[in-house]
């Protein structure tokens, strides 16, 4: 499935590829690569916790930098039953690099370099670029999507307070 009218970049409408994922829904399984180059699939490597998808377009740009070292803070304070997670398509070691970099060891870090299998599921792939767009969910214990917001700019930061309050509550449910 591919959309256009959802984001421009540089004054262009780009064409995304998938559907938006809604509230309500079960979360779609994805296969990504952790920095370590392993194939992990991420649900169900974390089934039985709240999780908290973040999709950003590149962890080299300042937004996105910016957003993960947020998450990352925050997830120091969170239940262990709530994992945090930010997909990028920057290769593996960009992401294991960044990490070291940055001090970030809280945050799920990965890639969605090989074949997009995230961007597609969730409608955060952008065609022409080969990103993903900004986007956040939280996926309940039992894998079913309780919060959802795609970012209508790339230069949009996610509202963390609204974030983290579905992921405290899908954690009492």
């Amino acid at each position: 499935m591919e959309r256009s009218g959802l984001l421009q970049i540089a004054g262009k409408d780009m064409i995304i590829v998938g559907p938006d994922i809604k509230v309500g829904e079960k979360a779609p399984e994805f296969r990504l690569q952790a920095p370590d180059w392993s194939f992990v699939e991420v649900l169900d490597s974390t089934k039985g916790k709240v999780r908290v998808i973040a999709a950003v377009p590149s962890m080299n740009t300042s937004v996105c930098d910016i957003e993960a070292k947020r998450f990352n803070q925050e997830a120091a304070s969170l239940d262990p039953n709530i994992v945090i997670i930010t997909i990028s398509t920057d290769l593996p070691y960009t992401l294991k690099n960044w990490c070291a970099a940055n001090g970030v060891d809280k945050v799920q870090m990965f890639s969605d370099a090989y074949d997009a299998n995230f961007g597609e599921k969730y409608g955060t792939l952008v065609k022409e670029r080969r990103i993903l767009r900004r986007a956040v969910f939280v996926v309940d214990k039992n894998g079913k999507v309780v919060y959802s917001d795609y970012m209508p700019v790339l230069g949009d930061q996610p509202n963390y307070e609204e974030v983290l309050a579905a992921a405290k509550e899908a954690l009492k449910n």
